[in-house]
């Protein structure tokens, strides 16, 4: 192959021999590696040595080795290795520590799954070189963040938009390329339907890109998005496990609020409330923009993990917040109130429930339930202060109350069909 680093090519060598010659030994004498046998149909079965764990295992004295300082040395001089570095930097106490776990390690237990054990192929390694290479000088990279998800099952991959998406996953799947995703999932992830997917973003960076997406802010607006969209307990974290090209180089903390299991009824996200919660995630991203609507969304938000009083009181601040418009929180619900009512609906019960809320009284359900719904609805129209008018048109008799985003969806749904 054409070795476009030469000193790097030779010195990442050195460093994957050099503990070749240090794995080998301990595996024909110390003990057989653990292995998978792995059916590929018509009862064929492969044998695969899991050589990764055995790497991962002595990776303290692995660092300790003369080539492998040699290495780090030479990757520090390469600017294009310096994002690698910085995904691990929370993780690890310094710069070179950080080349290591990030480069060094995943080199050379690529190198010896190729191998398929530590009986050394010059071709292997020079495989694996290449993708590196191309990963550390070429003009794109792929970066992948994924954080387990909780509250919700999906039968199939649903699409967020902006590169986010829930999949199925499971903790074997995590520890492949990530080894302290065992210790970092969890409790019961992988163990009931609600518990078996991930969060993830994806993203093509530039080659001389050297920052990363802040994928916690990112699938913290996504979990939101799925809140509002499914009412489910959903929760991702509590760490976002972070890769670019095969390098699984970062760890970071998930954001609290995202993190933090809501009580509730876990359900299954199908491809009509994927689709709602991506539209959700778009309108999302501008709602900081209007300080009101931002401020309702928190708080509806933080009343999912209070207890009474603070949850109703969570809910009436939500409330004025979102449609007050300055009137206070009795024109808050009475707007929100035509808001939601829909011809079928329980109009009077919604309404009782926000008045109630209103009076001081603690909130039902149905309260809850209906602010939910009053958020989405917000978010869903185009122009807040402008959807207050016409509630208040609509209170006053003057003209008929905004269709509700569900229903309108509907509607266009029918008209649709029958075109």
């Amino acid at each position: 192959m054409a070795v476009g680093a030469p000193h790097l090519h030779d010195a990442l060598r050195a460093f994957c021999l050099a503990s070749f010659a240090r794995l080998a030994p301990e595996a024909e004498h110390g003990g057989e590696l653990p292995f998978v046998l792995e059916e590929h149909g018509a009862g064929f079965y492969e044998y695969r040595p899991l050589v990764r764990d055995h790497v991962q295992a002595r990776a303290y004295w692995l660092a300790a080795l003369e080539d492998a300082r040699i290495a780090i040395a030479e990757l520090r001089r390469e600017p294009a290795a310096a994002i690698f570095a910085r995904g691990r930097a929370t993780a690890e106490p310094s710069e070179e520590r950080a080349l290591f776990r990030a480069i060094l390690l995943p080199l050379l237990t690529r190198t010896a799954e190729a191998c398929g054990g530590f009986d050394w192929e010059d071709g292997a390694f020079e495989r694996v070189y290449a993708e590196l290479e191309g990963s550390l000088f070429g003009s794109a990279r792929a970066y992948t963040a994924v954080a387990p998800l909780v509250g919700l099952s999906v039968l199939a991959e649903i699409e967020l938009g902006r590169g986010l998406s829930v999949r199925r996953s499971s903790p074997e799947q995590l520890g492949s390329r990530w080894p302290e995703a065992h210790d970092l999932v969890p409790a019961g992830f992988g163990q009931e339907p609600e518990r078996t997917c991930v969060l993830a973003l994806e993203r093509e960076l530039a080659g001389e890109e050297q920052s990363l997406p802040d994928a916690p802010g990112e699938l913290s607006d996504a979990v939101t998005a799925l809140r509002l969209a499914t009412a489910a307990p959903a929760a991702a974290g509590p760490v976002v496990f972070e890769q670019l090209d095969w390098h699984p180089f970062g760890i970071r903390p998930m954001l609290g609020i995202a993190a933090t299991e809501p009580s509730g009824e876990p359900t299954r996200l199908d491809p009509w409330r994927g689709r709602l919660a991506a539209e959700l995630l778009e309108r999302l991203v501008g709602a900081e923009e209007d300080a009101e609507l931002a401020e309702g969304l928190e708080r509806w938000e933080l009343s999912l993990f209070e207890s009474e009083p603070l949850r109703s009181e969570r809910l009436r601040e939500a409330a004025a917040a979102l449609l007050g418009g300055g009137d206070g929180l009795w024109a808050g619900v009475m707007r929100a109130a035509i808001l939601l009512g829909e011809a079928g609906d329980d109009t009077a019960g919604i309404t009782a429930g926000l008045r109630a809320l209103a009076r001081g009284e603690r909130a039902g359900e149905a309260a809850g339930e209906a602010l939910r719904r009053a958020v989405v609805e917000v978010l869903l129209h185009d122009h807040r202060p402008g959807l207050i008018e016409t509630l208040d048109d609509a209170l006053l008799g003057l003209r008929a109350r905004p269709p509700g985003y569900f229903s309108a969806r509907a509607m266009r749904h029918e008209s649709g069909t029958a075109a």
